[in-house]
């Protein structure tokens, strides 16, 4: 009975060492490691992009058209709401939240933004000024 299981510790260590060695050779388009924090695409600058980026399809959630690496977005406060919100959106010449944000899983409406949607970076993203890796063949809907 000994036997046996020493067998399958055996092949789940030598399955475990295979894995570890292909995961530091798995390397990124850019032609390195995708673990590697000196890549210069993270160090990029987000773009500014005046009346923000085009969509493909209804419902997309827009990309964020203006740095956010000043935001906080944690349990207490949301930077970007201090723009965003339905109370400032107007002063702030800003887009506001979106009707879908006020309401909860169950589809009850909420005074405030829904929990599940109050975490704007989950879907909304920046965009860095990077040079794209792929042919881009995007066209607007």
């Amino acid at each position: 009975m000994k036997q046996p299981i020493a067998c399958w510790l055996i092949v789940a260590l030598a399955l475990f060492a295979a894995t570890l060695s292909a995961a530091e050779q798995v390397s990124s388009l850019r032609g390195h490691a995708v673990t590697d924090d000196s890549d210069a695409v993270l160090n990029k600058q987000t773009l500014a992009v005046p009346g923000g980026f085009n969509v493909a399809w209804e419902e997309q959630p827009p990309m964020i058209p203006h740095p956010i690496d000043k935001y906080s977005i944690d349990l207490r406060q949301n930077g970007c709401l201090k723009c965003h919100s339905p109370a400032t959106f107007e002063a702030n010449k800003a887009p506001r939240v979106a009707d879908s944000h006020f309401f909860d899983r169950d589809g009850n409406p909420t005074e405030k933004v829904a929990p599940r949607r109050y975490f704007c970076t989950q879907c909304h993203a920046p965009q860095a000024g990077a040079m794209p890796l792929v042919e881009n063949v995007f066209s607007n809907r």
